[in-house]
């Protein structure tokens, strides 16, 4: 069983986008594994997960951590802000 990391240790502003993934911050050479997304301005955020599921998160409250390993983060559909990756 794998547990799940408490504290973050790299972070990066996300510009959301339909065509680009976020990048590894440490070597972007390599695909992101999945990240931790923090929202700093509430709305809906729309994700790829690292299991391949495109999916909508409605009315995210602004300062929300969204504890699913994301790898994308959709321009159409979002409408939060001020969004954040942790690793």
């Amino acid at each position: 069983m794998g547990y799940q990391k408490l504290q973050a240790n790299r972070a990066a502003v996300v510009t959301p986008s339909d065509t680009a993934n976020i990048p590894n911050i440490s070597d972007p050479t390599i695909p992101n594994n999945g990240c931790v997304i923090f929202v700093g301005v509430g709305g809906d955020l729309r994700v790829s997960t690292t299991g391949g599921d495109d999916v909508v998160f409605k009315n995210v409250p602004t300062g929300s951590f969204v504890p699913v390993q994301v790898v994308k983060v959709f321009a159409t559909n979002t409408t939060a802000t001020d969004i954040v990756a942790l690793w």
